[in-house]
C-alpha cells in the first residue's frame, strides 16, 4: 500500500486537520484518552532563518483520567525534518507561557511540548523519550502530597521527543502502530515522498485504518504531490544556502584565527620593539655623556633607523591584513545579498503555486511589506 509521506508538512497538516485522527495520534503520545482536540490560533514570528524547518499546530485537548475525570490541557506540537537550533523551540515555548488565552483563572493550562524530529539527538538509543517534571524536598524525597497542584503546573511542562530516524519498523505498542506511519525505513526507494506499508498491519483497526485511509488519498492528490515537490525544492535551497554559508564561516573563521596569531606576533615585536628603543635611550645618554666616542654614536643612530623602517613594515603589514578583513566584510555582505535572493525566488515559486503574498508572509513568518519589498529590488 502506497501512502504519502506525513513527515512532509503539507500531508502532516492535512493528516492532522481530521480531528478523529488528531485524537488518535495525540491519545496515543499522551498515554491517555483524549475525548475532544481543538487546534488553537497562535501568534509567534519566527525571524531566524529558514523559519519553515519548523512546523507548529497547537492543541487544546481535553484529556480523561483514569479516576474518568477530564481536564484540558495545552500541546505543543513541533514538528521538523531538519536539524534545528533548541533555542527556537524555547522561544516558541517563552511566547505560549506569555500568551494570555492560555490562561485557565487565575493560572495557565498544562502544558505538554511534543517535538516529532526528523534527525536523531545525540546518543539517545530510544525513538520516544518522556521527560517529565517531579517535586522533591530537600532530602531528595519524591513530593506527592497536594500535587499534581495548578501552580506548579503553570511553571513547568512535560515533554515527549520522538526521533524518527530511531523507528526501525518494530510494533510493541499502541505508539509505535501509530508512528509507524511516519517510519522513515518504509519509503519508496525511487520516490521519498511515498511510504509502502503493509495493510495487513492495521487490520481490524479502525482508528488505523482511517489515518492510513487519508494518507493514500493525500498521496493519490496531484495538488498534494506538487506542493511536497515545493518543499523538496525550498529545504534543497535551505541546505545548499546553509552548506554554503557554513564553509564560508569557517573560512572566514580561520581568516579571523590566522589574524589573530599576527596581531601576538606583532605585539611581541612591538614590544621588543620598545625595549630596543630603550636600550638606544640608553646608549644616546652614554654617547650623549661621551663626546669622544661620536662615531660610534652616528652608527648606533643608524641601527636606530632601520629598525624604525622595520616597525614601519611591520605596520604596512598591519594595514594590509585590515584591507583583508574589509575584503572579507564584503564577501559576507555578498553572502546576505545570495540569501535575500534565494528567499526571493522562494516567493517567487509560491506565487507560482497560487499563493497570495499576505499567506507567503504567514508560511514564512514575515512582514508582507518585507516580502513585497524584496520582490521589487
Amino acid at each position: 500500500m502506497v501512502v504519502a509521506n506525513p513527515i512532509y508538512d503539507i500531508v502532516f497538516k492535512y493528516l492532522m486537520e481530521d480531528e478523529r485522527i488528531a485524537r488518535t495520534i495525540l491519545s496515543a503520545l499522551l498515554k491517555k484518552e483524549v475525548v475532544k482536540v481543538e487546534v488553537r490560533p497562535h501568534e509567534y514570528c519566527n525571524d531566524q532563518r529558514d523559519s519553515l524547518s519548523v512546523y507548529r499546530i497547537d492543541f487544546g485537548a481535553t484529556i480523561r483520567e483514569g479516576d474518568g475525570s477530564e481536564r484540558l490541557i495545552l500541546v505543543e506540537l513541533q514538528k521538523t525534518w531538519l536539524e534545528t537550533e533548541t533555542l527556537r523551540f524555547r522561544q516558541y515555548l517563552g511566547v505560549q507561557y506569555r500568551n494570555p488565552k492560555n490562561m485557565a483563572g487565575d493560572y495557565a493550562l498544562p502544558t505538554v511540548a511534543v517535538y516529532l524530529l526528523g534527525h536523531k539527538v545525540g546518543d539517545i538509543e530510544e525513538p520516544v523519550v518522556y521527560v517529565r517534571h517531579q517535586a522533591y524536598d530537600y532530602n531528595d524525597r519524591l513530593v506527592v502530597k497536594g500535587l499534581p497542584n495548578p501552580f506548579i503546573e503553570s511553571l513547568t511542562h512535560d515533554s515527549i521527543i520522538v526521533q524518527i530516524p530511531r523507528l526501525h519498523g518494530q510494533i510493541n505498542n499502541r505508539l509505535d502502530m501509530v508512528l509507524s506511519v511516519f517510519d522513515q525505513s518504509r519509503k519508496d526507494k525511487d520516490d521519498e515522498q511515498v511510504l509502502r506499508l503493509d495493510e495487513k498491519l492495521y487490520s481490524d483497526d479502525r482508528e488505523m485504518e482511517r489515518i492510513v485511509h487519508r494518507l493514500t488519498m493525500a498521496a493519490a492528490d496531484a495538488e498534494m504531490r506538487h506542493r511536497m515537490d515545493v518543499e523538496d525544492e525550498y529545504f534543497s535551497i535551505i541546505e545548499k544556502r546553509d552548506t554554503d554559508i557554513m564553509i564560508k564561516d569557517k573560512q572566514i573563521a580561520e581568516k579571523n584565527v590566522e589574524i589573530a596569531e599576527k596581531n601576538v606576533e606583532i605585539a611581541k615585536k612591538s614590544k621588543l620593539l620598545e625595549e630596543k628603543n630603550g636600550q638606544i635611550a640608553e646608549k644616546d645618554e652614554q654617547i650623549a655623556e661621551k663626546d669622544g666616542q661620536i662615531a660610534e654614536k652616528d652608527g648606533q643612530i643608524a641601527e636606530k633607523n632601520g629598525q624604525i623602517a622595520e616597525k614601519d613594515e611591520q605596520i604596512a603589514e598591519k594595514d594590509g591584513q585590515i584591507a583583508e578583513k574589509d575584503e572579507q566584510i564584503a564577501e559576507k555582505d555578498g553572502q546576505i545579498a545570495e540569501k535575500d535572493e534565494m528567499l526571493r525566488k522562494s516567493i517567487q515559486m509560491f506565487l507560482k503555486t497560487g499563493m497570495q503574498i499576505d499567506e507567503i508572509a504567514a508560511n514564512l513568518n514575515k512582514d508582507p511589506e518585507d516580502l513585497r519589498k524584496l520582490l521589487s529590488l
